[in-house]
């Protein structure tokens, strides 16, 4: 039997217990006994291969991290308990001090915090660049590097950074490759297969999909996670809950549904926002204007759910217009979340980037007129007539 995605979201990572349950167990547990002292001993020297301690390992947590490996294409999976314990788990297991970070400038607010506030307290020095900019990797590259990390599409304004070409260049200099995959899902853009060596994600977002746990996966190669991945998630503790292993399991069974669904509904959005006179420009991958759309359909096989737009206003009005258009929403809620059924609605200029200073946001296109939507389920007619009201009643 071939096993495409489909299959694989629903069948992947399967283990049944004795009693052949239909869903996948749920391991509510801290701990494991052994049968004696020396299987503990064995154990704890990894020469027996079993459980030990749910912060090492847990049997639901691991049907989880065996089926997103399966989904991705990646030869292992580790789970963190945030998406952001993710991106700090790849980062500290991985550098030390004297080391280099070079980062594509277009980052989410809090990757950006860890980027450029924390490490650099740990003696790691950091250059952000333009990602879109093949010459500007090559340059920063000549300096000795030891990890690179880009979002493609990065948050908000969905910039699409060539995965491949990156690669190429990094690999010539033995550089380790970092990609935040969270607005694509496994589903839409591999990057493993573009050449990243490690991928991470927001389990909280579409893998969830239904705004109830949080959690973090990040995923490559087995001789690095062993070496860097596994010591740091078992001795410091960002490990995922197995609570939260079996909600995400849920939810990958439905990811292709809702996504398929959701770019759906999105292309309409899509559709009236660029006849809206009230619009003045909208950032999506796969819009047939975006400079970027031969690279988004490259590597990518759709554009997700996320779309971001500036309204019409004066430079003096921007932010009161903004705040006014998502105040008389009715339908869509106000959330800095993404990936959920519902659809919500965001002002990243004072929410997930407020940190940025303004040179920051004014490279990043971060205006007080932007805002970001992630288009749910609901009927897509609904959700732009939502839209429409709330722009035609803008003061």
């Amino acid at each position: 039997m071939k096993k495409d995605n489909s299959t694989k979201l629903i069948r992947s990572g399967l283990k049944r217990t004795e009693f052949m349950e239909t869903s996948e167990p749920l391991f509510l547990t801290s701990g494991f006994v052994y049968n004696s002292a020396e299987e503990a001993e064995d154990a704890f020297k990894e020469q027996k291969k079993r459980f030990m301690y749910s912060r090492f390992g847990n049997p639901t947590v691991q049907m989880l991290q065996d089926k997103l490996a399966d989904i991705e294409g990646a030869e292992v999976c580790w789970c963190t308990s945030t998406g952001m314990a993710a991106v700090f788990t790849i980062f500290m297991s991985f550098l030390k001090k004297g080391d280099r970070v070079v980062a594509g400038r277009a980052l989410f607010g809090s990757c950006h915090h860890i980027i450029t506030k924390i490490l650099p307290r740990f003696g790691i020095e950091v250059e952000l660049i333009d990602g879109k900019d093949l010459n500007a990797w090559e340059k920063a590259l000549k300096k000795r590097t030891s990890l690179i990390f880009f979002e493609t599409p990065s948050n908000p304004c969905l910039e699409i950074i060539d995965i491949e070409e990156v690669s190429k260049l990094a690999k010539k200099k033995g550089v380790l490759v970092v990609v935040d995959n969270v607005f694509a899902t496994p589903l839409l853009q591999k990057p493993i297969k573009h050449g990243a060596d490690i991928v991470m994600y927001s389990a909280t977002k579409h893998i969830d999909g239904q705004g109830r746990v949080l959690g973090g996966a990040i995923l490559g190669k087995r001789s690095h996670c062993d070496e860097f991945i596994k010591p740091f998630i078992r001795n410091t503790g960002p490990s995922m809950s197995p609570f939260n292993a079996w909600v995400l399991i849920k939810g990958l069974e439905t990811l292709e549904l809702r996504i398929k669904q959701q770019m759906k509904n999105t292309n309409l959005v899509i559709e009236y926002l660029q006849k809206s006179k009230y619009i003045n420009k909208i950032y999506y991958p796969f819009l047939n204007d975006s400079p970027q759309i031969k690279l988004a359909m490259k590597q990518m096989k759709g554009g997700g759910n996320v779309v971001s737009f500036e309204i019409n206003a004066k430079t003096s009005e921007k932010k009161q217009k903004s705040f006014s258009f998502l105040n008389k929403l009715s339908l869509i809620d106000i959330s800095n979340n993404l990936g959920d059924t519902k659809s919500l609605i965001t002002h990243p200029e004072t929410t997930t980037h407020h940190r940025l200073n303004e040179k920051e946001k004014r490279e990043l296109g971060i205006t007080k007129n932007l805002i970001r939507l992630s288009v749910g389920l609901e009927d897509p007619e609904d959700i732009i007539e939502d839209i429409d009201n709330s722009l035609e009643n803008l003061k």
